[in-house]
């Protein structure tokens, strides 16, 4: 049975918070990507994070540890599965790296998912800051070139785009932030370390309406400097002089047709 107190390198008696410690020195030491991101280092890491998810939760601690005793007590009474006979070792081996195998593989595949969630929710952040700025810049006139259909379908799919921004949106601020507790809360919970999520809900939020309001801004401003190129002189019927409430409904087509292009990517990998 492996000792997930050696693999973190802590004693039997370390604190939660001696435990959390351990984890972080180690899981910047060994982390995949720091480390060639080969396989061994992936199930080197995924050792660590089984340690901590095991010996970091009360009620999963205190099971380990009770079959952790058994387990020398076994060894001690000297049983047939823990002997010293070659078969039984090899028995042994081939159970514990079995178990081991589906444990490591689902920590892999946490953390697969933990990297494309991560990822979605740069995409769909950064799509939305981008064409918020070129649409305010270059003011594309395609709205007052078509007809009704096609003014009914930019429409419907700015619609679809604007659910899916804030389905994906919604979901980026469960995964990644927290409300901050209140000072009675903080008290109570005092041998709290903190947080795990990284920002806070107001802070995400702060940065979400800052950054499309630079996206806007700059891109107005920056269009204003160059709406006498030739650019804008000759083509006229792609590009306007006047910023209208008709562009905001390219921003979210953008997030939509991007954020489609990148699952279906992720998928074919």
């Amino acid at each position: 049975m492996v000792d997930f107190y050696k693999v973190l390198g802590v004693n039997r008696a370390a604190t939660a918070v001696e435990i959390k410690s351990a984890y972080r020195r180690l899981a910047r030491e060994r982390h995949p990507d720091l480390n060639g991101g080969s396989d061994a280092a992936a199930r080197d890491f995924a050792l660590v994070s089984l340690a901590y998810r095991t010996l970091s939760d009360p009620q999963e601690r205190a099971y380990y540890d009770t079959q952790l005793r058994r387990g020398y007590a076994q060894d001690s009474a000297g049983s047939v599965f823990h002997s010293h006979n070659p078969h039984a070792q090899r028995m042994r081996r081939m159970a514990v790296q079995a178990r081991f195998d589906r444990v490591v593989d689902r920590i892999i595949e946490a953390e697969r998912r933990e990297t494309f969630a991560l990822q979605q929710a740069v995409f769909t952040t950064v799509t939305l800051f981008l064409s918020t700025f070129f649409v305010a810049w270059f003011k594309p006139n395609i709205w007052t070139h078509i007809q009704l259909f096609g003014r009914a379908v930019l429409v419907s799919l700015a619609l679809i785009g604007l659910w899916h921004l804030f389905v994906r949106l919604k979901a980026g601020f469960e995964h990644y932030t927290y409300k901050p507790k209140s000072v009675h809360d903080s008290l109570i919970n005092a041998e709290d370390s903190g947080p795990e999520k990284p920002f806070t809900r107001f802070a995400a939020s702060t940065f979400l309406i800052f950054g499309f309001g630079v996206s806007l801004g700059a891109g107005l401003l920056l269009g204003e400097q160059i709406s006498q190129s030739p650019l804008f002189k000759y083509l006229p019927a792609l590009f306007g002089a006047q910023f209208r409430l008709d562009h905001f409904v390219f921003p979210p087509i953008a997030v939509l047709i991007v954020d489609l292009l990148h699952t279906i990517a992720a998928k074919i990998d």
